[in-house]
């Protein structure tokens, strides 16, 4: 099983940009799926999550300007961001509660960092 993200770049401030986490691999059933985020010396920090019914849940820091959404037919979860800042340039990363098989119990997984970059 592994995550794969994409959708990082380079973004005026103000502008948008839409990361995408993909599960693939040997998987029975993708579960609670989210958007973390580093900065380079600090701790890693929650941004949003989604359940697979769709209960999404935002951190305050970026509450009216990310949004995140999945789609369970893709095992894939999104996370849309609005109104840039330059305090938005980390590194992000996608996670997953994934359970391989059906006797398998749920497990975390990590994606690989994407980093977002805004210029002022």
């Amino acid at each position: 099983v592994q995550l794969q993200a994409s959708g990082g770049g380079l973004v005026q401030a103000g502008g948008s940009l839409r990361l995408s986490c993909a599960a693939s691999g040997t998987i029975f059933r993708v579960g609670y799926m989210g958007w973390y985020r580093q900065a380079s010396g600090k701790q890693r920090e929650f941004v949003a999550g989604i359940t697979s019914a769709g209960d999404a849940t935002v951190a305050d820091s970026v509450k009216g300007r990310f949004t995140i959404s999945r789609d369970n037919t893709k095992n894939t979860v999104y996370l849309q961001m609005n109104s840039l800042k330059p305090e938005d340039i980390v590194g992000y990363y996608c996670n997953a509660n994934i359970i391989a098989t059906p006797a398998g119990r749920p497990l975390p997984y990590w994606g690989q960092g994407t980093q977002v970059t805004v210029s002022s």
